[in-house]
């Protein structure tokens, strides 16, 4: 009998389809980039407008990897399934804990706050106070207030509902800002050089005689032409008191978790409302022409207060979520 020409030999294991060589080529490539992006992400080397916005789909990349283990595990490419186990395990260690809440709950004085971004006033003012009014506020952090905002939210009842308040609108844009309270406000001027749009300071005057500094947080966003403004704007915010009243930052930071500018401020001792209520994994941002996708809107405390529950609101008008933290401050 006469050998076919390229036909394997008697009793020699067949040769590797030319698809499968490809696929598990493909598989082990895609493995590497998902170690490098995972490197990107621990080092907190994300630098410029390229690698900035990506680290905030963190989440999202860390699930992707997991579905790649299954075509990975399927063409048996040792390689590929080893790079992606570490991958996973590492991504799961920073991800996974959002979702998870705090076993032990704060303790202290509740003080309700809300924070919102109004989408260069277009936010619906009756939501806004429907919500101040439904969740009880004691606190209310406005982002990107306009005048005629301002004005809306007045003829919608707010200032009955919150009297006090420290706000710094502006005509039209995002650069305003504003605070508004249900206890006295005593505005603080100095405690960092603001870099981007409008962030008020005020202390809140519970009452008993406790004090709260609350900070409007809006830098600006992280596009092409701000990037350095982005970073200078998150990192020059104040970092956790050691003494003093307690202080919480509220607002739109236009970072995620996932960012290292916003991890090492946390590492000065704040702590993320959302997270620490396992809600940290809900979106906030956009709202408009797509579903949320990246959670930039946060509520954080220093050592002496923490959250209870966390609460994210659509609001119609806006691009981003409100998001209410039932919080407890000791003295």
């Amino acid at each position: 009998m006469e050998e076919v020409a390229g036909a394997p030999a008697p009793g020699a294991a067949p040769r590797p389809r030319r698809w499968r060589r490809w696929a598990s080529r493909l598989v082990v490539a895609a493995s590497v980039v998902f170690a490098a992006g995972t490197a990107v992400r621990l080092g907190g080397l994300e630098t410029g407008a390229l690698l900035v916005p990506l680290v905030s789909f963190t989440p999202y990349f860390a699930l992707a990897a997991a579905l790649t283990l299954v075509p990975a595990a399927l063409l048996r490419s040792r390689a590929a399934v080893a790079i992606l186990l570490a991958v996973c395990a590492c991504l799961a260690w920073c991800v996974a804990p959002r979702a998870i809440a705090s076993a032990e709950p704060a303790q202290g004085r509740p003080l309700r706050l809300l924070t919102a971004n109004l989408n260069g006033g277009r936010g619906d003012a009756a939501t806004i106070v429907g919500l101040v009014r439904s969740h009880d506020v004691d606190v209310l952090s406005l982002q990107e207030l306009t005048y005629s905002e301002r004005g809306r939210l007045k003829a919608a009842g707010l200032e009955s509902l919150l009297p006090y308040q420290v706000t710094r609108p502006e005509v039209w844009g995002p650069e305003g800002s504003g605070l508004y309270a249900r206890y006295p406000l005593r505005e603080r001027t100095g405690l960092f050089r603001p870099v981007g749009h409008h962030m008020p300071v005020a202390e809140v005057s519970l009452p008993g005689g406790q004090a709260v500094e609350v900070v409007v947080v809006h830098p600006v966003a992280p596009v092409p032409s701000t990037v350095p403004e982005w970073h200078d704007g998150v990192a020059t915010l104040p970092p956790a008191p050691a003494s003093g009243p307690p202080r919480v930052l509220a607002g739109d930071f236009n970072a995620t978790l996932d960012h290292a500018v916003l991890r090492d401020l946390l590492g000065t001792g704040y702590t993320d409302a959302a997270a620490a209520t396992g809600e940290g994994l809900v979106p906030t941002w956009p709202m408009r022409r797509f579903p949320p996708l990246v959670a930039i809107d946060h509520v954080l405390t220093d050592g002496r207060a923490g959250a209870v529950a966390v609460r994210i609101h659509d609001v119609p008008g806006s691009d981003h979520r409100a998001l209410f933290a039932d919080l407890r401050v000791r003295p």
